[in-house]
Order: structure tokens, then sequence, then C-alpha cells
């Protein structure tokens, strides 16, 4: 995602107007290399356009991860308002397990359907993630996936019959059409309708 974040902080946009969250980080500090906020922060916000909207990172510094989801789901609602809350666009990457944000295939995080957000765990770390409700409640969404390592993913991304348990980024069904941008390497194999 850094180059395309890195692109679009380069986009003349209204960016004072703009409020940007995460949909999942990891349990780590701001500085921490694995950071989600740390590689927003050196990359849509770190020159041009971008650096002037408004962001909003996950509260890893409360002293549990679930003190932490609790006071990211304040904001957001605080931020969106309604329930569930509605972010104007979402763009999401797709794993090769099949997870997206950290909604991780046999996990719990996955099945959470009355919070908006919640915690989890992904290779190792606790992580607070958006839940599928919140993230089906978005307007836009978009799917960020790239490399050949991606392609079996999302070819169960994109099949109907794929169980949602396997490939958790399957229950992200907003009421607006889904948008994936997929690179070459990603889409080979793909059926020609899918890929135009």
């Amino acid at each position: 995602p850094r180059a395309a974040y890195e692109r679009l902080g380069e986009e003349h946009l209204p960016w004072e107007r703009v409020d940007v969250l995460l949909g999942d980080e990891r349990w780590v500090g701001p500085a921490d290399p694995s950071s989600n906020a740390l590689l927003l922060r050196e990359s849509l916000m770190a020159r041009g356009p971008g650096r002037h909207a408004c962001f909003h990172p996950v509260p890893t510094d409360m002293p549990s991860p679930q003190e932490g989801a609790e006071r990211y789901e304040s904001l957001l609602l605080q931020l969106c308002g309604g329930a569930p809350p509605a972010l104007d666009l979402v763009l999401l990457g797709l794993g090769e397990d099949g997870h997206t944000a950290s909604l991780f295939p046999g996990t719990a995080a996955p099945l959470v359907k009355d919070r908006w957000v919640t915690t989890g765990e992904g290779k190792g770390l606790p992580r607070i993630t958006l839940t599928a409700p919140a993230l089906c409640a978005a307007r836009k969404v978009i799917f960020l996936v790239s490399g050949a390592g991606k392609r079996q993913a999302l070819g169960r991304l994109l099949d109907p019959a794929e169980p949602v348990e396997r490939t958790p980024a399957r229950l992200v069904r907003p009421r607006s059409e889904v948008l994936i941008l997929a690179d070459a390497a990603a889409a080979e194999g793909l059926p020609a309708q899918v890929t135009s």
C-alpha cells in the first residue's frame, strides 16, 4: 500500500476536510516499523497535499488492546455518527490467507457482529480492527491487491461459493459495488470478464 498512499497523498484534494482512520493496527508503538500509523505518516502524510489531512491513529498507548479498541470505537462514532458509523471510503488490502483488516481466518474477530471495533490476533501480534459490520457500512470499498502471492486469495474473494470462514475478506459486502484494483500478477488467470 505504500506506493498507493504516496500517490494518493500527491492528489490535490480538500485534505483539510479529510479525516484519516486506520482499518486495523498492530498493538505496537507508533514508531514500531510494523505500525500502520507509521506507514501512513511516511507515505500519505509525509509531504505533498495529503499532509494536511487530520489523522486519527489507533490508540496503542492504552493499558490493553481491549481498552484501545473501545477508545477507537468511541472516536469512530464521534466522527461518523450513526449505528453503524459510515465511513466514506475504505481502502483494504487482501492477505494471502484471505484476511482483510485484521479479520484473520480461524480467529474470533471475523465473527464479531455487535461492535464496530474489536481486538484480534494475527501473525503472532495482538491487533485492533474494524469489524465486518463497520466495513460493510462504508459508502465505498476498494481492495488493493498486488503480487502473484495474492492470486489464489483474489480468486477465492471473487468466488461466490467460497466460505467466509476460510476467506474473511468475503464478509465485506457493502451496499455499493466493491472496486478491486489488482495488478497483472494478482489477476493472472482470472476470467476475462472479471479483469476488464
